[in-house]
């Protein structure tokens, strides 16, 4: 992977025209991740759910994980604000034409509503949720195939543990695929590297490299003050733990990319099944700690850069907005983007063009939406897990420790521990191994 990028970085800057041409390369390796998503999802969900006993511990670990999740997300909303004021990036920037135009196409491309974006979470059909890729539809229809399993008793078990199968044979699809994930890192870097090369980071660097920092100081300071307060996790180890996921987040500029490794490596880390089910796909719609600190910072740079900065009144209305604005916002490349644009479009009309100037960038602010927003994800999943008390913490030290090994050719621990077996009050007795 790490060869794979230097090598996409050397093209792009050797032969910027061939390079652009790699890019379906990078784009059919997400394609190909993201056709895994929903069946995992699936999968995870309804053993999950289906396999625990009572309705309301499901409840409460959903409830939790959103109430975790509208805290994290406004304090990150608000930190984008603070640095966005303290470095005032925008000025001395000019918006020309193509920029102008650029900003209404990506206002096009946004959500109109908070209701379309509800409603847009029942699917045509069940089987549309499959072949729509929307996780949040996905994640309807197996928590109400859970429930309903769970409510069959008996009866049930015997399509849990045939689900079970399907789910093993998912993770082992998904290891095949992975195996070409050097390639799609190559063509997507090649790609962006040739498409905008060195100069057009130049006059964007001050908001580009603020907005790493703010990301680092949030997933270190932040979020690793919490972990260790919490769950007496070190950041660092589990970031450790994380990393060939950040380096194919760092490739593909697209959270998605690693969210099935995600619910794996958090089953063999010691979460609970239906924690990780619950928690995990639930955060990549509701917990995007990255694109609420972009969403506020590039909100500001924009106003700034058109010569209408925002009072401290306006910064709190957009603060207040972006709360609920963010929560459209998928975990995709561009997303992002596109949710700014709409978010200003519903509140301040005129400085929608402005958004342009953000599209030469873009692509490599995306990258640190995404690697923040992943990390702020297995960090909820583990608070959560710690809140519930569905967690193993002698399972966390071995495998942070790095004396329980995570099994790369199968995405399986070492087939022992928590997680692969039933546990107490939780699991019906037959229900299978998610590994």
């Amino acid at each position: 992977m790490i060869a794979a990028v230097l090598v996409g970085i050397a093209v792009g800057f050797a032969a910027p025209g061939v390079a652009v041409e790699l890019k379906p390369l990078g784009t059919g390796f997400v394609n190909l991740i993201k056709m895994m998503i929903s069946p995992i999802i699936f999968c995870t969900i309804v053993l999950g759910v289906g396999s625990v006993r009572k309705a309301a511990k499901v409840g409460a670990v959903g409830g939790l994980a959103l109430g975790y999740f509208l805290v994290m997300s406004t304090v990150a909303l608000a930190l984008g604000l603070v640095v966005g004021n303290i470095l005032e990036p925008g000025s001395g920037l000019e918006l020309t034409d193509s920029l102008r135009h650029a900003g209404e196409a990506q206002a096009k491309g946004a959500h109109e509503s908070t209701a379309d974006f509800l409603l847009g979470m029942i699917p045509t059909t069940m089987v549309s949720a499959f072949t729509g890729g929307e996780v949040l539809q996905t994640l309807l229809v197996a928590l109400l195939a859970g429930f309903a399993l769970q409510a069959m008793g008996p009866a049930g078990e015997p399509v849990l543990r045939g689900i079970g199968h399907v789910q093993r044979l998912v993770f082992r699809i998904l290891a095949m695929v992975m195996w070409a994930a050097p390639v799609g890192a190559f063509g997507a870097i090649a790609a962006v590297v040739g498409a905008t090369g060195v100069d057009a980071l130049k006059s964007l660097a001050v908001i580009m490299i603020g907005f790493y920092i703010t990301c680092l100081l949030f997933v270190v300071v932040v979020l690793g003050a919490l972990l260790r307060l919490v769950a007496g996790v070190n950041i660092f180890a589990l970031l450790k733990y994380l990393g060939r996921e950040f380096l194919l987040i760092l490739s593909t500029s697209s959270s998605e990319s690693a969210l099935p490794r995600l619910i794996a490596k958090m089953e063999h880390l010691g979460v609970s099944r239906p924690v990780v089910g619950i928690t995990v796909p639930t955060g990549y719609s509701f917990n995007l700690d990255g694109t609420a600190i972009y969403l506020t910072m590039s909100s500001l740079f924009v106003a700034e850069a058109m010569g209408e900065p925002l009072s401290l009144s306006q910064q709190i209305s957009l603060l207040l907005f972006m709360i609920i604005a963010s929560k459209g916002a998928a975990g995709v490349t561009g997303a992002g983007l596109a949710t700014l644009a709409g978010g200003l479009q519903s509140h301040r009309p005129e400085l929608v063009d402005g958004v342009g100037l953000i599209v030469g960038i873009d692509r490599f602010m995306s990258e640190a939406r995404a690697l923040t927003n992943f990390a702020g994800n297995a960090v909820a999943t583990v608070l959560v897990g710690t809140w519930t008390k569905e967690i193993d913490k002698g399972r966390v030290d071995d495998v942070l420790g790095g004396r329980l090994p995570f099994d790369e050719a199968t995405l399986a621990g070492d087939g022992h521990g928590h997680g692969d077996g039933p546990m107490p009050e939780q699991r019906v007795e037959a229900a299978p191994s998610t590994r």
